[in-house]
């Protein structure tokens, strides 16, 4: 007769231990004698680079690239690093519905704030009519050439 799986019905942290299936395999190796440390390193690890693409909101003849946002979480902020990092000569820009927003609850940083930190225009709620009028900026429609991979510019 096969052996009964345990059951793993615990809710909280027992013994230090953050799952049930943790608290069974704990009790088991303090059967068995074994010398075993739990949770006492940890290792880094760089995770595989992986291929993403950006769909722009807006992309005006100029260069100029707009991206309207009324939530600015982290994943849109990590995303946009990287964007300029990868491409430095883009020229994004962000229309925020609130750029006084916080990035978080703990946070004293606005939206406003991060992108004067990293080097992004930003407007409240409008395009400002200037940015529809600035000259053509041959760097940034050079970089866009460059990293579109899906349609024409």
């Amino acid at each position: 007769m096969p052996k009964a799986r345990p059951t793993f019905k615990y809710s909280a942290i027992v013994n230090g231990y953050r799952s049930g299936l943790e608290v069974v395999l704990g009790e088991q190796l303090k059967a068995l004698n074994a010398t075993a440390r739990y949770e006492e390193i940890t290792i880094g690890y760089t995770p595989p680079v992986k291929s993403r693409r950006y769909t722009p909101d807006w992309v005006l003849p100029n260069g100029i690239i707009i991206e309207a946002k009324g939530r600015f979480v982290t994943a849109d902020r990590q995303k946009h690093k990287a964007i300029k990092d990868e491409h430095p000569h883009l020229d994004i820009r962000f229309v925020f519905s609130r750029p006084k927003t916080k990035l978080s609850k703990k946070s004293k940083t606005t939206y406003a704030d991060w992108c004067k930190k990293y080097g992004f225009k930003y407007s409240d709620c409008t395009v400002p009519p200037k940015w529809t009028s600035e000259p053509e900026n041959p760097l940034a429609i050079n970089a866009i050439q460059r990293a579109t991979v899906k349609g024409q510019f």
